[in-house]
């Protein structure tokens, strides 16, 4: 069946892979961009940035002005930091939250009506390993994936009786543009700094970890199957083996022997 689905953020990675698949399955797809971007011709492009509302609302109106519905909306868009929770600025910490939260939560707020209406609708959040534990020197980072967490169990359970699935996408180490975005917002690691040593020595193994990920092909792959089941799981785990192996270690062992097994992985005695 075909669908109008919106997916944000598709100049690289996740959402630029998706986009083009859906579209080549048959799907009405539109992507949003930030800044001008080569994109698949097969995608419409709407100019969106998810800490500016009015560009949020602009995107909306030309979407459903011209569909007329929303199948899926598919909330890929978000930004990296890195550094000492301490650290970080808090200009930096509400951009962070503006785009992978905020921003995220007014644009599914102005498009729900529309699925009430028709009574239908699949929500795709994008989540993280990251939102289901706590991850060292990517503290603000695992902190917007957590409140993603909870705002699509509570949102999951309201919508039930409109017809509308809330799915939640966790994605383990992937090789995408992330290690060189986050590169713009690092914090902790200029000389004198007291976490520079252990910062530096942890963001090595996170890069190591990105850079040996799987490409975004496969979880594009997934979410297009995702697209097209009429009976969608609440929660997909795309990960390697060992980064599943945490999240089920992570629900069943005592916080400190976990913590333990985190620490030993980033490096930090």
């Amino acid at each position: 069946m075909k669908k109008v689905i919106l997916i944000t953020g598709i100049s690289s990675g996740f959402g630029k892979e998706t986009a083009s698949l859906l579209a080549k399955a048959g799907h009405t797809v539109y992507g949003t961009l930030r800044k001008e971007t080569e994109t698949d011709p097969l995608v419409h492009v709407l100019k969106m940035d998810l800490s500016d509302s009015q560009s949020i609302r602009d995107g909306v109106k030309t979407l459903l002005d011209k569909e007329g519905r929303i199948d899926v909306l598919i909330n890929n868009a978000g930004m990296h930091t890195g550094g000492a929770s301490e650290m970080i600025p808090i200009e930096t910490i509400r951009l962070q939250m503006q785009t992978n939260f905020l921003g995220m939560v007014e644009l599914t707020q102005l498009l729900l009506p529309t699925m009430r209406a028709q009574g239908s609708g699949t929500l795709i959040n994008f989540g993280s390993i990251g939102g289901l534990m706590g991850l060292p020197f990517q503290g603000i980072y695992s902190a917007g994936k957590f409140a993603i967490e909870g705002f699509s169990a509570a949102l999951r359970m309201e919508l039930r009786q409109f017809g509308i699935k809330v799915v939640v996408i966790n994605p383990g180490d992937f090789h995408t543009h992330n290690s060189a975005n986050r590169r713009g917002f690092l914090y902790s690691l200029e000389e004198g700094n007291p976490y520079q040593t252990q910062f530096a020595k942890t963001l090595e193994l996170i890069e190591k970890d990105e850079n040996g990920g799987w490409k975004p092909e496969i979880l594009a792959k997934k979410l297009v199957k995702i697209v097209g089941c009429r009976n969608p799981r609440q929660r997909y785990v795309i990960a390697s083996a060992e980064q599943k192996l945490a999240v089920v270690l992570n629900n069943i062992l005592p916080d400190k022997l976990f913590d333990l097994i985190l620490r030993s992985h980033y490096g930090i005695k």
